[in-house]
């Protein structure tokens, strides 16, 4: 997961290949909830692991619920056979709509029939979100329930009487016009109260999301109880409803989050396709239906259980006008594939944007203009026509607004054709629901090697090159080359070979074979951690000289250039912006007095127990630095175009953002 500020997308061309997605979010939290409510035990496979999952688990262990890992990753969870083990406790929920709403419901339940008290509480959007026709309809059976905030708003506090009663006798009645999640909360709550007579609800309005019900209800079925309905107005919960544990349940991947990939493929598959595994059309997902928005928009899917397949088809695509209420999450990637489509799409019956993680209207429709689009917003609604011509595409810096889908779905702006980056803020926020998106995204695009974008620090040995680049790195989100180990790497390997420091040749053949993969702090060279040894004196002055041998530099030519991938490179060395990557868009040349860099390799010898004295490093230094700068074959030089920096007084973090200083500067997503 990008767990940075922001991270810049360069402008991808083509998509290909197989990305496996994460579990349902939908069907993850629901799954928890039935099997903590449960008597005895239930393995959960391929649970989402994510920020709503996360406080789901965490909410089931402070009630009593035994969480413990099984086979294959799957989850092991021991129920509270629908009696409360704790009757006190306050519970964060985050953003999570999928567990504040079923929870509070469940718990208002309990609390009015075995007493206790219980403070609901999440982010300060989940106070924002309305509940308060939930609230009305547990108040309807004579659940305890006050607002701790805004009337009709979270925070809630659930009281209540051991012994307590609920009004059961007749049908309680729910707004179906918001948020399908106060049915689905209900359905999912309502057969604890089922032990004297069935529980009728009745649903006022018109339902919107309908197809997460149907999920609701199958997952019900699953775990015992099989709700009798009238359409979507009218559901019965039989009398003496028990939660039974199907013993082993597995969560599909999620459908919601296959509308990137396929809208991938729709945008950007016209040399292979792009290939979804977890989910196919037998899904019991309503999202899943986005595929056929997608086809009519010009996509090319075939589908078989548990697998989609998605070539590009129509192109551009095809501007489409769409009643949105079967696939209100999903819906936000078709507003994006429209900058794609000829003509102007219109999504509708989309009322249900305005009360999720943001306004999802309002933000989507900010969001399309800041790129150039043309859109019109209404309070159930949102058309979107593309830029007229490549001039009107504009970068975009895209506000996220803590929403996950946001950042999902516009990602796909990347693939414009002004090749212009694309900013996403606050990437962390897909955390909520698909943690490792952006590495999936990354894994089935490519870019031209130009567009991606490569910063350059160059210069003396000891100079902190390293140690700015790896910072540099990590806040941009990018990879990282460390030239000088791959120098050093060879010198390693020729050491324990036996291989003479003076034989080019042979010192060449050895450069060209290395098999040397970088995996965090560690150096794999085939499967050996020599990350420590890379680091001694010795190997370091044999990499010195052999890095002046004209062989040696050749053939690490090769290896240095495929470290260039999505989303970016940040390459250190001493010739990295004048050989390797001279066109990189912004070269640096760091650079400190011999007596400060002794300074510091003194320091960092010292702290890993290897002795050292001042004096002889600094001698050594000089010598390298001599031989460096008059070495025939890449001098170490500044670049025409590089930035000097003196780091000689600055600390790491002053020195990093400087650089990310003169990046914003060349970059004008800032």
């Amino acid at each position: 997961m990008y767990d940075i500020p922001f991270l810049d997308l360069p402008p991808l061309r083509i998509a290909a290949g197989a990305v496996r997605l994460p579990g349902s979010k939908s069907i993850s939290n629901r799954v928890l909830l039935l099997a903590g409510l449960a008597e005895g035990q239930t393995l959960v496979h391929d649970l989402l692991d994510s920020d709503d999952t996360r406080v789901m688990l965490a909410a089931l262990r402070a009630l009593g619920c035994t969480l413990q890992d099984g086979p294959g990753g799957s989850l092991r969870v021991t129920g509270i056979g629908g009696r409360l083990a704790v009757h006190d406790a306050a519970l964060f929920l985050g953003n999570a709509g999928t567990a504040m709403r079923p929870l509070a419901a469940a718990l208002a339940v309990l609390v009015a029939l075995q007493g206790g008290r219980f403070e609901l509480s999440g982010v300060p959007r989940m106070h924002e979100r309305p509940i308060g026709d939930l609230v009305d309809a547990l108040r309807q059976l004579g659940c305890g329930i006050d607002y701790l905030g805004a009337e009709g708003y979270p925070p809630l506090r659930l009281n209540g009487t051991a012994g307590g009663t609920l009004h059961t006798g007749r049908e309680i009645r729910v707004r179906g016009d918001v948020s399908s999640q106060f049915l689905t909360a209900l359905l999912l709550a309502l057969p604890l109260a089922s032990a004297a007579a069935p529980v009728v609800i009745a649903v006022d309005g018109e339902l919107i999301s309908k197809p997460y019900v149907e999920i609701t209800l199958n997952l019900l079925q699953r775990f015992g109880i099989p709700v009798q309905r009238e359409g979507f107005e009218r559901f019965t919960i039989p009398q003496g409803s028990v939660y039974r544990s199907p013993g082993n349940i597995h969560v599909e991947a999620d459908a919601s989050s296959a509308s990137y990939f396929i809208a991938l493929g729709a945008i950007a598959a016209s040399e292979a396709p792009v290939r979804i595994e977890g989910v196919g059309p037998d899904s019991i997902q309503g999202d899943i239906r986005f595929a056929e928005a997608a086809q009519a928009m010009g996509a090319l899917i075939e589908g078989s259980p548990g697998r989609l397949t998605i070539r590009r088809g129509a192109w551009p695509l095809r501007a489409i006008t769409l009643d949105c209420n079967h696939i209100p999450d999903a819906a936000m990637t078709l507003a994006v594939m429209a900058l794609y489509a000829e003509g102007t799409t219109r999504l509708s019956n989309i009322a249900s944007w305005r009360v999720k993680e943001t306004d999802r209207i309002a933000a989507m429709a900010a969001e399309l203009r800041k790129l150039g689009a043309t859109v019109i917003e209404g309070a159930d609604f949102i058309e979107v026509t593309p830029p007229a011509a490549l001039a009107d595409w504009q970068h975009a810096a895209i506000h996220t607004y803590d929403d996950h889908r946001i950042a999902m779905c516009l990602s796909l702006a990347a693939f414009n054709p002004a090749r212009l980056p694309v900013r996403i803020l606050d990437p962390k926020c897909v955390a909520k629901t698909f943690p490792d998106y952006f590495e999936a995204l990354f894994s089935v695009t490519r870019a031209e090697s130009q567009d991606i974008p490569v910063i350059t620090i160059d210069g003396p040995t000891a100079s902190g090159k390293g140690t700015l680049a790896a910072s540099v790195a990590a806040r941009l989100g990018w990879h990282q080359l460390d030239s000088g180990l791959l120098y050093r790497a060879t010198a390693l390997a020729a050491q324990r070979r036996g291989v003479a420091g003076d034989d080019e040749a042979a010192l060449s053949r050895l450069a060209a074979s290395l098999t040397l993969r970088f995996d965090g702090e560690r150096v794999l060279l085939g499967d050996e951690d020599v990350a420590a040894e890379l680091r001694m004196e010795p190997v370091g002055a044999m990499a010195s000289r052999i890095a002046a041998l004209p062989g040696v530099r050749a053939a690490l030519n090769a290896l240095q250039l495929s470290f260039r991938r999505l989303p970016g490179l940040v390459a250190d060395g001493r010739d990295m912006g004048t050989v390797i990557f001279p066109a990189a868009a912004l070269k640096v040349f760091l650079t400190a007095s011999p007596a400060m860099r002794a300074e510091r390799r003194h320091k960092q010898l010292i702290s890993k127990g290897i002795p050292a004295n001042i004096a002889d490093l600094r001698a050594d230094l000089e010598a390298r630095d001599a031989r460096d700068k008059s070495r025939l074959v890449a001098p170490l030089q500044p670049a025409e175009d590089a930035l000097l920096l003196d780091n000689s007084g600055l600390s790491i973090d002053e020195s990093v953002d400087q650089v990310l200083q003169w990046w914003a500067q060349r970059n004008l997503l800032e």
